[in-house]
């Protein structure tokens, strides 16, 4: 069977848009305002509780998109590839605590790359339900192997651990500023390799799987390859995400921390944000983080506490899946296509 060139696998995917120097330049303006703007304005709560929470559901809806979106296989199994990533660079940093901080998270995510790897191994047989329900066997083997098995908290005596000090370079990261630039930065170099990458040969390759996998093997597009690849690429970024989780979001590893409702919620992010879609996961991540808070805020002010916090979190579940039912239904590409809409209309109606 004769392989396909790279113009030919282009034919799958959109053509990629021509750089413009001026957004680049806006870009670089706002990320550096972003970096260093946002330390100098915002508290500890905003840091802690909002800021630091959303870019770490960013990134592991980024890495789920990578795996669903762009190369279209479906997987419940985030929860536990997130446990992965922080297990292994909490041992890293442990037993090898000459490790600088950033190879130990980037080590992290290889292992959970490979684990990943590994239950993407499935995905060569199985597709669709099937591979849904391989993958929560995967979220549920891991859970319970961390749980299991002591070695992997040290023999702590309770399933919470502390998380080791985070530093670099002999700089103290622990404190809110110091976590949240450690995150930010994180976050957006991997971000910018999944641009890269999704704009690449890889990255077409994963799209021709997604939008019709038994005609790309047809015509000689690596199938198998491309799903495996797809498969590592996304645990890993998933790992680096539960890295960060545990060590600059909670301060502690437990794999509680990562069990199937986990899975469920970076799932709603890019449902919610749009699946294929960089943007979305961002999207996804702040209407999930920010919802519940501007909910408790409107009914707090309105109600006068008549509502318990039971009830309250009850109607924020049960608004989330009709919003989720309404997005899959109306508008499957998510906010991120809302978002394209409302920025087209606006330049049709600015223009003379």
């Amino acid at each position: 069977m004769t392989s396909i060139s790279s113009a030919e696998v282009a034919d799958f995917a959109p053509a990629r848009a021509p750089g413009r120097p001026g957004v680049s330049i806006g870009f670089a303006i706002a990320a550096l305002a972003v970096f260093a703007g946002v330390p100098l304005v915002a508290n500890d709560y905003w840091l802690n509780a909002i800021l630091i929470p959303f870019l770490i559901l960013s990134l592991a809806g980024l890495g789920l998109n990578l795996l669903m979106g762009y190369a279209g296989q479906a997987s419940l199994g985030t929860g536990g590839f997130m446990s992965v990533g922080a297990y292994a660079t909490y041992n890293l940093l442990l037993r090898l605590p000459e490790l600088p901080l950033p190879v130990s998270l980037l080590l992290g995510g290889v292992s959970a790359g490979l684990v990943g790897l590994v239950a993407g191994l499935l995905s060569l047989r199985i597709k669709g339900f099937y591979l849904v329900a391989s993958t929560l066997a995967t979220q549920f083997f891991l859970e319970w192997l961390f749980n299991q098995y002591g070695w992997f908290s040290n023999y702590s005596t309770s399933s919470s651990i502390s998380a080791p000090r985070l530093a670099i370079l002999g700089h103290d990261l622990s404190g809110p500023v110091g976590r949240y630039l450690l995150t930010l930065s994180t976050v957006a170099i991997v971000t910018a390799v999944a641009i890269r990458l999704v704009q690449s040969q890889t990255g077409r390759t994963w799209m021709a799987i997604r939008d019709m996998d038994t005609a790309a093997s047809v015509i000689g597009i690596p199938v198998a390859s491309g799903k495996l690849k797809a498969f590592f690429v996304s645990s890993l970024v998933i790992g680096i995400a539960g890295a960060l989780w545990a060590f600059a979001y909670l301060g502690t590893v437990d794999a509680r921390s990562f069990n199937l409702d986990r899975s469920f919620e970076v799932m709603f992010i890019i449902i919610l944000g749009g699946m294929g879609s960089i943007v979305g996961n961002y999207l996804g991540a702040a209407f999930m983080i920010l919802l519940p808070i501007l909910l408790d805020h409107v009914v707090s002010g309105s109600l006068g506490g008549a509502i318990d916090a039971g009830q309250l979190e009850n109607f924020q579940k049960a608004l989330f899946g009709g919003l989720i039912i309404w997005f899959l239904i109306k508008e499957p590409n998510g906010l991120a296509a809302l978002l394209s809409r409302g920025r087209q209309w606006l330049t049709r109606r600015a223009a003379p």
